[in-house]
């Protein structure tokens, strides 16, 4: 009986399922979108129970599409949205908020206060994260201070935190397991990524009770079975990795130096670094890789929080177009961007920049701009954060990056993967595995399985389906403009904070 790799991938939009054979061909994939909800201005939540009742139901989905028996599912590998945050009763399976996202800047204050209290650094060294809403650990604790009993209840034990692999797990397994793997755990801004534990003195300074915490464990081995409730059999859960770290094993990035890209509702650049964490001097995030038995590996990263999604908000809020695909049709029209520049804040400036209270802002309009320009700058404004975020990792690194592996939606818009490796003046490799995110998933739960031999017979899997490489074009111009676009949105911010 041939076996396959099913990998859960629940991301920011939508729940899919994805059957992997060993050839790491797909095999069949679900696909369901769930519902956005925003409470208030900056503020980002999903509902705990249709992020589960839609990953159940495209597991069941994907398996019955090729009518697949369920005995032939050799294990599960699972990826997510990482930092979102869930807090459930540990009795009745029940959430008791709902989950507070990534994208949210509902704790913007409590950061601001932990950085007037000196905390910047000790949070860095021993996380080596920067204070910022966009983690776990502000959104518990803003949890357990705005639900009525939640704090007592937590510290009685009776609550359980996760972020989303957890709480997929914890239901898959119906209440047996809460445990998660190294690689969400360092999103937390509680976990501490030298002693690979739950810090203590982080945990005090928070205000978050121990008991709240799940078991660390690490990407790759067989934490235990389904329940049999969903799949009618128990399949092995062998493999757990936050998404960006997910892709970064997909794209086989595992020797130092080696760097990915993905394009999703964010974009998110990692670099491996080998064995030892390294703290960033350039306002990057220094995370964990993966943990395969008991070898650890570190990355780099640079979070830039609105990149699809800008391609959204022009779909969606402002109608400018119909689909996602249309935008290249319509930013391909036109030579450049006409001077004008995009700076989608929309969510605050991610690294390097790390600004919260900055604003999303259009420069350079005219009266001759269309919305064809407006598109041609939104793709270009996803270009130039990027570039951002290789500028500083190269400085942290001391090294010149001459390859750029990318993943994910926006990597079929063949526009701005040219425009990428010109600003950047860099190969830019796009794989034929188009589901590197799933795929990394999929390559750490076979692994612990036998399904795969080593990591060797998997690197062959990793195929490039086009190579961008520079046009030679003078960016210069177009550089300086971006920065100076920048300049004005913190200034913006400076201002509005001045007079408030």
């Amino acid at each position: 009986m041939e076996k396959y790799i099913l990998t859960l991938d629940q991301g920011t939009t939508s729940s899919r399922a994805i059957l992997f054979n060993h050839q790491g061909e797909i095999v069949s994939l679900a696909q369901k979108e769930f519902t956005q909800i925003y409470p208030e201005p900056g503020w980002v939540e999903h509902d705990p129970m249709e992020i589960w009742s839609t990953q159940a139901s495209v597991i069941t989905e994907a398996v019955l599409q090729k009518g697949i028996d369920r005995q032939a599912l050799a294990a599960i590998g699972i990826t997510n949205q990482r930092e979102t945050t869930v807090i459930w009763d540990r009795n009745t399976g029940q959430p008791i908020y709902n989950a507070i996202v990534w994208q949210d800047r509902r704790t913007s204050a409590i950061c601001d206060q932990l950085k007037k209290e000196g905390k910047a650094a000790v949070i860095q060294e021993k996380t080596g994260l920067i204070i910022d809403a966009y983690f776990s650990g502000t959104k518990i604790q803003w949890i357990l201070d705005h639900v009525a009993g939640a704090r007592q209840r937590a510290e009685n034990g009776e609550l359980a935190f996760g972020t989303v692999d957890s709480w997929l797990i914890w239901n898959l397994t119906s209440g047996q397991l809460h445990i998660t793997d190294v690689t969400n755990a360092s999103r937390t801004m509680l976990y501490n990524i030298h002693t690979l534990n739950w810090d203590e003195e982080l945990l005090e300074l928070l205000q978050i009770p121990a008991a709240l915490l799940p078991e660390v464990r690490s990407s790759s081995e067989v934490y235990g079975r389904t329940s049999g409730n969903l799949l009618g059999t128990q399949v092995p859960i062998a493999g757990i990795a936050g998404d960006q770290q997910s892709a970064l094993f997909g794209h086989m990035c595992n020797q130092p130096g080696m760097v990915k890209n993905t394009y999703g509702t964010g974009c998110f650049m990692l670099m491996n670094i080998g064995n030892k964490p390294r703290i960033s001097k350039n306002n990057l995030i220094t995370t964990i890789a993966w943990k395969i038995g008991d070898q650890v590996q570190y990355a780099l990263e640079g979070s830039i929080f609105i990149a699809g999604a800008v391609v959204q908000w022009l779909r969606d809020e402002l109608k400018m177009i119909d689909t996602a695909s249309e935008i290249e049709t319509l930013a391909t029209t036109v030579a450049d961007s006409g001077g004008v520049y995009m700076v989608p804040a929309f969510a605050g400036l991610g690294a390097p920049h790390w600004n919260q209270d900055a604003r999303g802002s259009i420069f350079g309009i005219t009266r001759g701009t269309s919305k064809n320009h407006f598109c041609r700058a939104a793709l270009e404004s996803i270009a130039y954060q990027t570039m951002d975020v290789l500028t500083a990792m190269q400085n942290d690194a001391g090294l010149t990056i001459n390859q750029l592996r990318v993943d994910g939606g926006a990597t079929a818009n063949n526009l701005l993967l040219q425009f990428q490796a010109d600003i950047l003046n860099t190969e830019v490799l796009r794989p034929h595995i188009t589901e590197i995110t799933a795929i990394g998933a999929a390559y750490l739960a076979g692994l612990a399985v036998g399904f795969w031999e080593n990591i060797q017979a998997i690197e062959k899997q990793w195929q490039v389906n086009r190579n961008f490489t520079p046009t030679g074009n003078d960016m210069t111009q177009k550089i300086k403009g971006w920065q100076r676009a920048v300049k004005a949105v913190e200034a913006w911010t400076n201002l509005d904070q001045a007079s408030n």
